[in-house]
This record gives structure tokens, C-alpha cells and sequence, in this order.
């Protein structure tokens, strides 16, 4: 059987390619292991010139990642996300019910931090790092929540969320005890009558969706280029399962800025 590409193109041009990338897959190789499929190494084999990285998503997180097509473009892209001229724009399902319907977080964070090589919050050593959070929709144990980054800290969105007591689902480096396990209807819904033994996960892997990314683009235009990625089926049936159990239709994510 044909295996399904970890990654689909949403916007391509002679200067830029822009995927939404499956969860599971690394941007690039890491120090920690270069054994593994790489997004980098298969569109480099599908075109024939070079390929940029020019930023980066966690191998767990699915989303949108843009590529450069040459060294002008790349230049360009890395020093919008340095200068902090990119806004992101993620989806995460969560533990608990946030209090807050709104919220700032702005705790400074320190990157390979202790023996599990984690990120963690540092307020005399660490970087700057803030995320502006929103919650979407409750349902039983679990939230979705949007995050809005404004700086690009390794792991940012999931120690933020963790340091608020709402740490992503099936997060197996920054959740609580429980967080790993996988998301079961049974979890949320009222009622449930299911057979336990027979019930299949809604999600198994860590909740977090890179949903939109707005940059400048192209190069010396005062325009702004809105890119979207599609739920992965997994989040999207988990999400309108929850819909159903809360009676109610998800908060739209705030596309733009």
C-alpha cells in the first residue's frame, strides 16, 4: 500500500514553498538523532534547486512551516521571524478548564534545561518569551485554546501552557502524569455507554497545530502574506466531538492579526 506523504503544499512560488506538515515528522535533522524521515530531505528531493529552512516546528507538532527557494528569500524570511515581524497563530487541546478567557504569559525560559533536555522556566537566566493565549471551547477535562507567540522559544507554547496548569495533551515532556495518555470520548462526553475495552482513541499524539503564519512577503512590498493550515483529521474529529459534548460550536481561531 502506498504510503501517505507526511506533508501537503499550501502555497508555492519561484521564492518560497509553504507546507502543512504531518505530526510525527522533524523540519530538519537535530543532534539527537539524524536516523529518522526529515521534511527538509524530502522536498529537497522533489526539487531541483536548493531548499532553505528558515524556521522550525517540533517533530510532534503538525502546521505550517515555509522553506525559502534562495538565499535572497532566506535572508529575508530569517530576519522577519528575528525581528519578530512574523505573527503565528497555533491551536492546542488541553488539560482542564481555564479559568480566564484571556490570558498573558510571560515567564523567561531557558532551553536544555535539565537531564530530559527540556525547556524551563527561568526568571534569572532565561530568554524573554511571551504567548497570548484564548480559549476556544471547553468540554468536560479538556479546552482548546489558541496561541499567539510573540517570540520563538524552543518548546514555548507547551512550558507556557504547562506553567498556567493546562499543560497539551498527550505532552510526554511538559504534561502532568496523566498527559501522555490518549484522549478517549469517554474522557468528555456525558454519558458515554461504550464498551472500555473496545474504545479507540480520538488522539494519541500531542495536541498542537501550527494554524496560521502571516509574514512579509514578498520582499520589498509593504504586504503581508496570510497562510493557513487545516486541522489534521485527528484534532478536527476530537474538536467536533467536543462541540457536541459542550453543546456548543468552537470559538474561529483569530486567522489574522
Amino acid at each position: 500500500m502506498k504510503q501517505k506523504q507526511p506533508y501537503t503544499i499550501i502555497h508555492e512560488d519561484d521564492h518560497i514553498t509553504a507546507v502543512n506538515k504531518a505530526a510525527g515528522i522533524a523540519v530538519s535533522g537535530d543532534r539527537w538523532d539524524e536516523s529518522r524521515e526529515r521534511l527538509d530531505k524530502l522536498l529537497g528531493s522533489f526539487y531541483t534547486g536548493p531548499i532553505f529552512i528558515v524556521h522550525r516546528l517540533d517533530r510532534d507538532t503538525s502546521g505550517i512551516i515555509v522553506f525559502a527557494r534562495d538565499e535572497d528569500t532566506h535572508r529575508f524570511l530569517s530576519k522577519a521571524f528575528e525581528s519578530r515581524d512574523v505573527e503565528k497563530t497555533y491551536c492546542a487541546i488541553v488539560h482542564g478548564r481555564p479559568l480566564w478567557a484571556e490570558t498573558d504569559c510571560d515567564l523567561a525560559l531557558a532551553p536544555d534545561g535539565d537531564k530530559l533536555h527540556r525547556t524551563v522556566v527561568d526568571k534569572h537566566h532565561g530568554k524573554k518569551s511571551f504567548t497570548h493565549f484564548r480559549l476556544l471551547l471547553a468540554a468536560g477535562a479538556y479546552s482548546v485554546v489558541e496561541a499567539r507567540p510573540a517570540t520563538g522559544r524552543t518548546h514555548q507554547i507547551r512550558v507556557h501552557l504547562a506553567s498556567l496548569g493546562h499543560p497539551v495533551v498527550c505532552d510526554p515532556l511538559y504534561g502532568s502524569r496523566n498527559s501522555p495518555k490518549p484522549v478517549y470520548l469517554s474522557g468528555f462526553k456525558k454519558g458515554w455507554r461504550g464498551d472500555p475495552l473496545d474504545e479507540k482513541p480520538l488522539l494519541d499524539r500531542l495536541g498542537l497545530h501550527a494554524a496560521a503564519l502571516s509574514l512579509p512577503y514578498p520582499p520589498g512590498e509593504d504586504n503581508k502574506l496570510t497562510l493557513q493550515a487545516p486541522l489534521p483529521r485527528d484534532m478536527a474529529a476530537l474538536i467536533k466531538q467536543m462541540e457536541k459534548a459542550a453543546g456548543t460550536s468552537m470559538n474561529p481561531i483569530n486567522i489574522y492579526p
